[in-house]
């Protein structure tokens, strides 16, 4: 099964259905869509340029819309959907870290974190033991091994997705 593209319209130049585009394949793996006059991609690497045409973006879209969400994502709010995002963009990570990127309190973090997982969003990781962090400890590099990490799941990519959906149709 071939993985799904993920196009984003890059916010440089916005371009419009039925313009011609380009598209740029980023380092996490979506596809930036500039509009092929776009001054941003002359600075781009060539070897990352690709063809892309608006059936193709729309088809995706099309298929991203038919995706069905499960009703657990109801139950969550603003402040879960960042603690998702945390995770997607810093990856694996521990309720201390996370509460004090957030500015969360340590109890709610654990509790929220708790929930995340029950409803499937995340999943706890076992068993590793982690890369020293630095300015955990102001000044000392500590390895981490006795907290309890939590990284997304699929479905916790989905929720993510679908907040940033109904967050766009609500500017609109």
């Amino acid at each position: 099964m071939t993985p799904e593209l993920t196009y984003k319209i890059a916010k440089c130049c916005l371009p419009q259905e039925n313009d011609p585009i380009t598209g740029y394949f980023k380092e996490d793996g979506t596809i930036a869509v500039h509009h092929t006059t776009c001054n941003a991609v002359q600075g781009l690497r060539s070897e990352r340029l690709l063809a892309v045409a608006w059936d193709e973006i729309q088809a995706t879209e099309r298929s991203a819309d038919s995706v069905t969400i499960a009703p657990e994502f109801d139950e969550l709010d603003e402040t879960d959907y960042f603690i998702l995002k945390h995770h997607q963009e810093f990856g694996m990570d521990y309720s201390i870290v996370v509460a004090e990127a957030l500015r969360i309190p340590l109890a709610e973090m654990h509790q929220r974190h708790r929930k995340l997982r029950e409803l499937g969003g995340l999943k706890r990781v076992e068993g590793r033991i982690i890369h020293y962090r630095k300015n955990i400890v102001k000044g000392k590099w500590i390895k981490h091994r006795n907290h309890t990490y939590y990284e997304l799941t699929p479905e916790g990519k989905t929720w993510i997705q679908a907040f940033e959906k109904k967050q766009m149709a609500s500017e609109t």
